[in-house]
């Protein structure tokens, strides 16, 4: 079977990792990176440190304005559709990638298979929620990582071609773990001890472009009472800069270039907590059993909030001061995004529908 599969933001070259590793055990894929993440930081260093292959087609699209980015993705995609002529488009997450991969594949009558499907935060303003939902609509096999992304699904009235086989995260985490401990000087550069710091991430268009929301959350990090380790997404520092507030960065805020996957993952490890508006970061920090402040009112992964391992603290500076400084899991944790074979299952279901096919 000839699988395209497209990447082009850092979350989504860390899940297709082993995804790749298994459908080219079988099937023949074909990597296309739309270029939405195109600096080394945010792009070549995880191809690298993750093994992926390289792209068969690197679109080069770039940054632009929602409509204008996946406008433009949509119609070279469409061009590589049209020339590679796949049985299956496999797409990722909830990005501009993956709506204009799915919306090329579909008006092009082509299968359309999205991993980490079925994910709701109920707010129509994220950029991401409109993706998820459109993509989950387009596509034909739908990939869930927990019980409740395929309960969300349904209520949509989608059960057909819902495959819940666990969050493809896990098997990148495991996979990766031992070969950051080994590799990673991330704490010595930094100058920090395990436990001793917070890390922050913060990236989310609600809290960058809203100079309160994000004077509030660095105000809070000043706060900390201990060191925090800030790597700063470019499109963030742009609006520090822009604002005036990344030259008056609260002295035990620690701001790093963005990491690459291996010394990333190291770090979040060892943290204290991690404060953060990433849906990927919220679930890896609970994987890591890492205690989570989500910078948002909302998330998609609630699974980790109803276990008590992550909290909803908006970008209000008391709520997050309170959070750091009293927030602790009182539960332990359980295994909800399945056990580390996700990628396996996924080339399981492409292989039995190419039998399928086939017969």
């Amino acid at each position: 079977m000839k699988i395209v599969s497209i990447v082009g933001a850092r979350p989504q070259f860390i899940k297709c990792a082993p995804v790749s590793r298994e459908l080219r055990k079988e099937h023949e894929e074909v990597l296309v990176h739309t270029g939405q993440h195109y600096d080394h930081g945010m792009s070549a260093v995880f191809f690298e440190e993750l093994a992926i292959p390289e792209p068969d087609y690197n679109l080069g699209i770039g940054s632009g304005t929602h409509g204008r980015q996946t406008g433009a993705m949509l119609g070279a995609i469409e061009d590589v559709l049209g020339k590679e002529e796949p049985d299956i488009v496999l797409v990722y997450g909830d990005t501009n990638s993956t709506l204009a991969g799915a919306l090329a594949a579909a008006k092009m009558h082509v299968p359309v298979a999205h991993v980490e499907a079925g994910l709701r935060s109920f707010d129509r303003r994220m950029p991401e929620e409109v993706n998820r939902v459109l993509t989950d609509h387009a596509s034909d096999i739908l990939f869930c990582p927990t019980e409740t992304a395929v309960e969300n699904l349904a209520a949509e009235g989608i059960q057909a071609g819902v495959y819940p086989v666990g969050d493809v995260m896990v098997d990148a985490l495991e996979f990766n773990r031992a070969v950051a401990e080994e590799r990673s000087r991330i704490l010595e550069d930094v100058g920090v001890g395990p436990g001793e710091y917070l890390v922050v991430t913060v990236h989310r268009p609600s809290n960058t472009d809203d100079h309160e929301n994000i004077a509030g959350i660095l105000g809070a990090l000043g706060e900390a009472g201990m060191p925090v380790v800030f790597p700063v997404h470019p499109r963030t520092r742009k609006c520090l800069e822009g604002y005036g507030l990344f030259s008056r960065m609260p002295e035990n805020v620690r701001v790093t270039e963005p990491l690459g996957y291996l010394d990333m993952l190291h770090l979040m490890a060892h943290a204290g907590k991690i404060l953060t508006d990433s849906g990927g970061v919220q679930k890896e920090a609970y994987m890591l059993g890492v205690p989570c402040i989500t910078l948002r009112e909302n998330t998609e992964w609630v699974e980790t909030v109803e276990a008590g391992w992550n909290v909803l603290v908006g970008a209000r500076r008391g709520g997050i001061v309170d959070a750091i400084l009293r927030f602790t899991p009182d539960s332990q944790r359980k295994e909800l995004f399945g056990s580390g074979d996700a990628s396996v299952l996924i080339g399981k279901v492409f292989s039995e529908l190419r039998d399928a096919q086939a017969g």
